[in-house]
């Protein structure tokens, strides 16, 4: 096949998914590229998604099946861009295909292998809130349903101990020790980076106690901890006491002073939380501590009228640089002033972080590895002089998505619908 019939992927969150899936249908083919062991990326995180809070994991779980079922799309999980060299429409890629030790072909996601493993490690796609094997999925309704083994880990592979656990566990025979790594080139005649974000690191804010005060949640966390295929199964009980919190306060804009920029979306999902909480919990008292509100489409608006109307949730005006949490005799202790710098003070059983996007962590190196230009808060940076496009300052190489800048489903979507029309009008 020529190579401008194939185009690289990086990135099998929602906007890399819907791209692979749109030039599928056009009849390219697609290299999928995701370095996790899923697909899916950080809304199958989510129990419900806004304004219409849709199931989550209902209405992106098609998609990851359209994706691994399409025979246009190859799905590389585990594996990364190593190189790449020459020109839009002849551009050549070499990926780094990290050895799962679980046959994609053989296991029948049966989980048999779980329990034999005597490793338990902190599952950090549950943020920390659940254990997991040496061998796992990240969550409950993973896609691919396959297992990865921890090599660093596993007893057996790391050659720690003498270790078969598992392999007598499987009888389809699907584990295999002896997997190597593999190197993989291929020929493309265009690139789409939708690399995804991260969250800002709340623990480099002393004053709203994150680690130290174990009722101080992150958003995602939150999210986790909400999910009916979450580590508590979505019953929203306190990480210390383990009883259901009576009052909470969600506090917006963190980590936007520091950064510099406003993610557009931190609003939305914080009232989406109130929403949660009302749902599950209708007695909890609710605060809402904000500097400003942004809710950037009117059918937001709506979904946020409704939230502070119909929930009764009380807001409180204060930027988090003011904010002061402490403990107090097992409640969350919450010292703010506003703007006018008048003090008050809030006594609540959770606190949740609505915390500002960041670039995935990888986003440097694989700047460099591809020769794309960040812009000056670490996103990739798209052509300035070229009103509307997707194209970076290298041609044949688009990005789409939080790669680009923080954005929500629907504005992902839409990128990566205007990237596809730009790559098959290059490619023709």
């Amino acid at each position: 096949m020529n190579s401008s019939d194939k185009v690289l992927i990086i990135g099998a969150g929602i906007a890399g998914m819907e791209a692979s899936l749109m030039l599928a249908k056009g009849g390219k083919k697609v290299v999928l590229v995701e370095k996790l062991p899923i697909i899916g990326g950080n809304v199958i995180k989510n129990e419900e998604s806004y304004p219409n809070l849709e199931c989550s994991t209902c209405m992106v779980a098609p998609i990851q099946q359209d994706v691994l079922q399409n025979e246009n799309i190859e799905v590389l999980t585990l594996s990364e861009v190593e190189k790449v060299e020459g020109k839009a429409g002849e551009y050549s890629v070499r990926i780094n295909k990290r050895a799962r030790y679980v046959s994609l072909t053989d296991c029948i996601g049966c989980g048999a292998c779980y329990e034999p493993c005597p490793v338990t490690l902190k599952n950090e796609w549950e943020e920390n809130l659940a254990d997991k094997k040496a061998i796992y999925v990240p969550c409950e309704g993973s896609l691919p349903n396959v297992p990865a083994i921890d090599p660093d880990s596993c007893l057996q592979i790391s050659g720690k101990k003498s270790c078969n656990a598992c392999a007598e566990a499987c009888m389809f025979g699907a584990i295999n020790y002896t997997e190597k790594d593999e190197k993989i080139e291929v020929n493309v005649g265009a690139i789409i980076v939708a690399s995804g974000f991260e969250l800002f690191d709340v623990k480099k804010l002393s004053n709203i106690g994150y680690g130290k005060l174990s009722n101080v949640y992150t958003a995602m966390e939150f999210e986790r901890l909400y999910a009916s295929n979450g580590p508590t199964s979505g019953e929203l009980i306190l990480r210390k006491g383990k009883k259901s919190p009576d009052s909470v306060a969600i506090i917006h804009c963190i980590g936007r002073n520091e950064l510099g920029y406003c993610s557009g979306v931190c609003c939305m999902y914080s009232f989406k939380y109130a929403h949660f909480i009302k749902d599950k919990l209708p007695n909890t008292k609710i605060y809402n501590i904000y500097s400003d509100i942004c809710v950037p489409n009117k059918n937001y608006q709506k979904f946020y009228n409704k939230i502070k109307d119909s929930l009764s949730t009380f807001i409180v005006q204060s930027s988090p640089e003011k904010i002061k949490i402490s403990g107090n005799n097992g409640k969350l202790n919450i010292n703010l002033s506003n703007n006018k710098d008048s003090k008050k003070s809030l006594n609540v059983d959770m606190v949740i972080l609505s915390c500002a996007m960041i670039p995935s962590k990888n986003s440097e190196v694989l700047g460099n590895t591809l020769g794309l230009e960040l812009d000056n808060k670490g996103f990739f940076q798209i052509r300035k002089d070229d009103l509307g496009t997707l194209q970076t300052s290298i041609d044949g190489i688009f990005t789409i998505g939080c790669a680009e800048g923080p954005k929500d489903i629907q504005d992902s979507v839409i990128q990566a619908e205007s990237a596809v029309g730009e790559v098959v009008s290059l490619l023709g």
